[in-house]
């Protein structure tokens, strides 16, 4: 699969050709740093619910389940109860999956343990972030395609479902890093990758 040259004659990851929708999200979210805990929250819960699909389809119901489960706000959807799990089974704009619905409440009120022992959610996540002798040297779209979980997905996933926290694999939670700039996975050649780069320094750790 070659690496996809977009209408502005720029180099891109292979799986931002997918649709317009899905480029706009490569070149201005996916890889840049996020140490905002409701946009975390937000996309390990997305994530959560993409198993089994392709996140084009998530992406394009972001909106409603932003509406759908208070914006993500932690203590929003940890304060949801059985009347809210039936009222979503019925919202066609998301994904009516029962358990991952009550995952979802499930893991803001986990999350609510983990800020008040932690800080944040943003401290305890970023501390995962692997060093830089750990990645690839050189990352190729054929390195990427290989590449499904990391020691450090392994790692948070572990920790998080020791915590009790639900639908946290090890593959998604290194989606996961990936798109909220843990990692920059940006492939070589890819006109957003130095960018996602610079970004990353500029961002202090929480």
């Amino acid at each position: 699969m070659a690496m996809f040259v977009a209408p502005d004659g720029r180099a891109r990851c292979f799986w931002a050709a997918d649709s317009p929708t899905m480029l706009a999200y490569h070149d201005t979210e996916w890889g840049f740093p996020v140490v905002d805990d409701t946009r975390l929250f937000e996309k390990i819960v997305l994530e959560g619910f993409q198993s089994g699909l392709s996140w084009r389809t998530i992406l394009n119901k972001r909106d409603a389940f932003r509406a759908a489960f208070a914006g993500f706000r932690i203590e929003g959807v940890a304060a949801f109860g059985p009347a809210d799990v039936d009222r979503l089974l019925t919202d066609s704009g998301i994904v009516r999956h029962r358990g991952k619905i009550e995952s979802t409440i499930n893991n803001a009120r986990r999350a609510q343990d983990l800020i008040a022992e932690k800080g944040s959610l943003a401290a305890h996540v970023w501390s995962f972030e692997p060093p830089a002798d750990a990645r690839p040297q050189e990352l190729t779209e054929a390195v990427l395609m290989t590449m499904a979980t990391s020691p450090a997905s392994v790692a948070l996933s572990k920790d998080l479902k020791k915590r009790g926290w639900t639908f946290v694999g090890p593959t998604t939670i290194y989606a996961f890093m990936q798109a909220m700039g843990l990692v920059n996975d940006h492939i070589e050649g890819c006109a957003i990758r130095a960018q996602a780069e610079r970004s990353r320094r500029a961002t202090p750790r929480p």
